[in-house]
Order: C-alpha cells, then structure tokens, then sequence
C-alpha cells in the first residue's frame, strides 16, 4: 500500500542512523580480504619523495593540523590562498617576468616535490636578503617577489605541493617581521610540465596537460599558462576556458581543503620541504648550496628515469599501451638541451622508423601464442606492448612456419616452454625470445636455442637497445 501523500516522511538521523566505523573495523576487514599478503606491500606505496602513501586516510589523521585546516582562506599562513579562485589566464609561450624565481625549472630537471619546496624557498628567501639590505623594505621586497612552479601528473601531490609552498613562504616571510601580514602571501605562475610530455601520441599529452592544469587551479594559483606540446596554442587555451566556463573551477575557494588525503599531504610536504630548506640554509644559502643541490637532482632524475626504463611508471603511448599504427613523419622541435623522461623511448622508435624508411619494411616481431590460454594470452600482451613501444611491427599468431617475422617471442605457460622450443628453434632462422622467466628452465632453454628472456622485470630500454642492435637497427647497423 502507498503511503499517502499526506504523511510526513520519516526522519533520517545521520550520525545514529549511520555510526562512524572505527579504524580498527575498516582495518580487520581489510586484512580478511588480503588472505593473508602483506598490507604494506600491497596497498602502501612510497613516492619518489619517500612519503609512504597509505590506502585511505580518516579525520583522526589530520586531528593535529588544526593551525591548517581551521583557517579560512586568504589568512595565514595562507594555505587555502587568497580567497578567490579567479586565476589569470596566460597564453602559450606568454613571457614571465624575468626576476620570477623559476622553481618550474627544478620540477624540469627532474626534482621531487620536496625537492621544489625546499629549493624553491631557500630561492626566495636568498631573493628576500639581497633585495632587503641595505634599506630595504621587507614589505616591498615580498610583494614583488614571483615565484613559477611546473605542475607534474602526479595529480593529489601537485594540488598540495602549491598549498604547502604557500605555507612555506608564509612562515619564511614572517621571519623578517614584515608590517603588513598580507605581504606573506605567495604569488604564483604555474605551468603545465614539458619532461613528461612526449613528441608520440599527442593526445596523451593533451589529457596530461589537462589534469595538470585542474592540479594548478585547485592548489591555488594566481595564474596558468597550459604549455601546448604536439598540439595546438588553441587547444592550450581551450583547457582553461573550459576549467572556467563549463567546469566552474573558479567558484570555490581552496576546493581540496578538508579532504583528509590532501590536507595530510600537505603538511607532510611541508614538513619535507622545511628540513631540506634548513638543509640548505646550514650551508650558506642556494648559492652556496648549488653543487649538493646539483648532485641531488642529478640522483631524483636518475631515479625517474629508471622507473620509466623499468616501465614501473607508465607514461601511456610512450613505455607503455603505444599506438603501434603511429609514425613521425617530419621533425619535431623539442627546447633544446632539455630532460623528458620520453627521450630514450622516442630516440629507439625513431631509429626503427629510420630503418623502415630505408629498408621500405617494418621489422616485425611474431608473437607465437601456444598452450595455457590465460598465460599466453597475458605474456602476449605484455610482449606486444614492450615491442610497440620501439616501433616493432607486431604480428599474433598460433604458427610461425611461413612467417617473415624478424623476431619470433614464445607466448606460453612456464611448464610448456621447454616443449614449445625445442619444436620451434631447430626450425626457424630468426631469433628466439621466451615471454616470462621461467627459472627452472633457463639453462635448458638456451640449451635448444632461446637468445632471451623478456618479462616484468626487465629493464624495458636495455632490453629494446639489444635487439635494436642485434637486429642492425640504428646505431647497431655499423
């Protein structure tokens, strides 16, 4: 029967009607559904800055942050920003005040998050001294003070890298007892990166540019210049325009504020980034510092680029899911002499493409599938994937006897692998590779032939640079 319209509708009582879960409870059923796997193996990750990132985060979490998140924007310290979230628009290659301190250039070379901050400030601080002394006016200095931050794909951190910067500079400023708190506040440019961009599949570049510049709104910027690579000056505008005019980012105020990852985050990127300003400081300054701080970028981007290499970072079209009907068919200018975590990747499939060009053919991969059906289809994958991602044309088939293929990868299961190649290597002149790294077999399988093994654990640019070469492919033709 319905109820009449009449009757009153019953009350829904939030907090009784759904009582908070205790940690514990949330925790419990986790470990049931983990079977027994470990918790910080499988679901705590730790960045590149060495902040362990946990699988969920609760009030109690951020219940010492209340000089943080009980403060209304546009007051200090100034985490939530100025108070409006209006930000000025600047269009591609716009030029940036020539005396901006230039932490974009430190996210450029492959520096952390924590690497910007504490870089980033120790720059504005030095900046602070030498424009304060002697007469200077510490109100003024500040004010004028600009500072220019890249904005990465690593979405959550960029939104509280800005808000942590904020923070930071606040408690720098404040140090030289300035008159007027509001000089406190920093001013700040945001670009969208260029060192994970990447000259394949530009569309990729697009989305990345997009989540970039949504990371740089909702940390607060002033303003935002979205750098088009591989894709237009108007496409660039556009993304802000539709940030504004159809997303309505700029109606709230401080959006990510009381979400209990992001407010987390934010004080422990600027806890981070304090102690390494202190570092810095203990040495004199940034300019003192340079040569440590050199050698520490130096070491975060080799740490990057070896997460690329290992494909234990994705960058989509480039290590990883390449668009193998995809060519380069002119030149594409990159700024000169700069760091992109794409180049080892581009400059291999640009070698394949050369020697297309010149041999009027694809060298080709034949991915043999045989057996376990879930196994081969899996290592198929992963294979077609490693391969694509140098240029390889790639070809999937159950039989190898009339195929032109340069490479022939055995698709299979650990235990087939052994029958599978003591059939095919006697018979065939190309190569042959295993997909998978089956131990117990390897001595045997070489034994019949196999000249490599290719699987999760492979360094994925060591691993193409071998068969490039192996296979007379650039720099192996000589």
């Amino acid at each position: 029967m319905m109820r009449s319209m009449a009757e009153p509708a019953e009350t829904l009582h939030i907090l009784k009607d759904f009582p908070a879960v205790q940690r514990e409870t949330w925790e419990n059923a986790i470990h049931v559904d983990l079977q027994g796997a470990d918790y910080n193996k499988k679901l705590v990750w730790i960045s590149d800055e060495g902040i362990a990132i946990r699988p969920y985060y609760r009030h109690e979490d951020i219940k010492e942050l209340e000089s943080q998140t009980q403060v209304v924007p546009a007051s200090f310290p100034f985490v939530r920003g100025r108070g409006s979230q209006t930000w000025k628009q600047a269009e591609p290659r716009a030029e940036i005040l020539a005396d901006a301190i230039r932490v974009d250039a430190i996210h450029e070379q492959g520096g952390t998050a924590v690497q910007e901050l504490g870089y980033g400030i120790a720059l504005g601080v030095e900046r602070l001294v030498e424009r304060s002394q002697p007469g200077g006016d510490v109100d003024d200095v500040a004010k004028s003070v600009r500072f220019v931050f890249a904005i990465g794909s690593n979405y959550f951190f960029e939104i509280a890298k800005l808000r942590a910067a904020r923070m930071l500079w606040a408690c720098a400023v404040s140090a030289f007892q300035p008159r007027d708190e509001s000089c406190c506040l920093m001013h700040v440019h945001a670009t969208t990166a260029l060192c994970n961009k990447s000259i394949y599949d530009p569309f990729a570049n697009v989305l990345r540019a997009t989540t970039e510049a949504m990371a740089a709104v909702i940390g607060g910027c002033d303003s935002l210049e979205v750098r088009p690579f591989r894709f237009s000056d108007r496409l660039a505008m556009n993304i802000q325009r539709l940030l504004q005019e159809e997303s309505h980012f700029d109606r709230v105020a401080d959006p990510a504020g009381g979400s209990y990852y992001v407010e987390w985050l934010t004080d422990a990127l600027a806890n981070q980034g304090w102690r390494l300003f202190q570092q810095v400081e203990a040495e004199g300054g940034y300019a003192k510092a340079k040569s440590s701080i050199d050698n520490a970028l130096a070491e975060a981007r080799a740490v990057r680029d070896k997460a690329i290499s290992s494909r234990r970072r994705t960058l989509v079209g480039v290590n990883n899911y390449p668009d193998l009907n995809e060519t380069i068919s002119e030149a594409v200018e990159v700024p000169p002499g700069s760091w992109r975590t794409a180049s080892p990747f581009e400059r291999l499939r640009l070698q394949t493409e050369a020697f297309t060009r010149e041999r009027g053919k694809r060298p080709k991969v034949l991915l043999l599938e045989r057996g376990d059906l879930t196994m081969r289809q899996a290592r198929s994958q992963f294979s077609q994937n490693l391969f694509g991602c140098a240029g390889f044309e790639i070809d999937i088939s159950h039989e190898y006897e009339r195929s032109d293929a340069d490479l022939i990868v055995l698709c299979s299961s650990d235990p087939e692998y052994l029958a599978l190649a003591q059939e095919v290597c006697p018979k065939v002149q190309q190569p042959v590779v295993v997909a998978g790294d089956p131990k117990a077999q390897l001595e045997q399988l070489k034994a019949v032939g196999v000249q490599g093994f290719i699987h999760i654990r492979s360094d994925a640019i060591a691993t193409l640079t071998e068969w490039e070469t192996r296979l007379g492919i650039g720099e192996g033709k000589r």
